[in-house]
């Protein structure tokens, strides 16, 4: 349990349902030609949620300290498994996820496609060595990870299979793919200020520059909400140009993604201790997997 509690499991399940959703409930429904068979997309979501926790491994070596301070019971890394375990764990998952992208590249007749993999290992571990205390440079990078596992299935599994005749509806499905990355990066982006909040007083001792510190809580909050705001608006006017047409979706979007989207930003207005912005970024969470839901609702639109 130790170390599935380190590689967070339950965050690489959420990939893991993501990128299943992508492939089974838009792709096969809409009958997009695509380049990768049931086998070789189980290789790429392996693949990818090798390196996502290969990443969470590496930040929680970094992060020992800080997290002392902010979850001390939540700490693994020294108490639970050792740094030298932990550090032998993380370089395994990145070469089996690397491997693994290599592997599939080069399958489906685009080896360079593997250099992805490389980069984002990379990228995760600038971002738990330097980057993370960066003024606002850790939450983008993160968040565009977290938009890029999404992305990663139309890279590998449409662009080559791209075909002439096919090319109309793989690039619609290519589109829808593009904005959930969007939704997915605008809300984690969110979060990761939400969490810099919550763990204000670790990131102190840590020597970090996140923009809580940087500005203060109260105002960090503000621009919480006004980027809350900001993804609703979004929200409703893709509602308004995309899905107008289809009643069950303007009703999910409705209900169970605007409507969310509303409350938090109610409760975010008034959020002061810690426990409250817990509750905000696991509401967050609760509204990326509502989002990412609503993709089995798209073979209802003709393509």
């Amino acid at each position: 349990m130790n170390f599935l509690n380190l590689i967070r499991y339950k965050n690489l399940l959420l990939i893991a349902l993501i990128q299943g959703f992508i492939k089974y409930g838009l792709l096969d429904p809409w009958g997009v030609k695509v380049a990768l068979d049931d086998f070789k997309f189980g290789l790429l979501v392996i693949a990818t949620c090798c390196i996502a926790a290969a990443g969470n491994v590496i930040n929680d070596i970094y992060d020992v300290a800080i997290d002392t301070i902010n979850k001390p019971q939540k700490v693994i890394v020294g108490r639970k498994i050792s740094e030298k375990t932990a550090n032998r764990i993380y370089f395994t998952l990145n070469i089996l996820g690397v491997g693994l992208a290599f592997y599939l590249s080069n399958s489906i007749g685009k080896p360079g496609f593997s250099g992805f993999f490389i980069i984002i290992s990379a990228l995760l571990y600038l971002y738990a060595s330097n980057l993370k205390g960066v003024l606002l440079i850790g939450n983008l990078l993160v968040s565009l990870i977290v938009a890029f596992s999404i992305l990663i299935v139309g890279i590998f599994d449409i662009l080559p299979a791209m075909d002439t005749d096919e090319m109309s509806r793989q690039m619609i499905a290519l589109q829808v793919i593009l904005h959930y990355a969007f939704f997915a990066f605008f809300i984690n982006f969110i979060r990761e200020i939400v969490k810099d909040i919550e763990d204000i007083n670790g990131d102190k001792n840590g020597n970090m520059n996140t923009l809580p510190i940087a500005l203060g809580r109260k105002r960090a909050t503000n621009i919480v909400l006004f980027l809350s705001i900001m993804l609703t608006l979004t929200v409703l006017g893709y509602i308004y140009f995309y899905l107008y047409h289809s009643q069950p979706m303007v009703l999910y979007f409705l209900f169970l993604i605007v409507a969310p989207l509303l409350y938090f930003c109610i409760k975010s207005r008034n959020a002061e201790m810690a426990k409250d912005y817990a509750m905000l970024s696991f509401l967050l969470k609760v509204i990326m997997f509502l989002g990412i839901c609503s993709i089995w609702l798209y073979p209802m639109i003709e393509v």
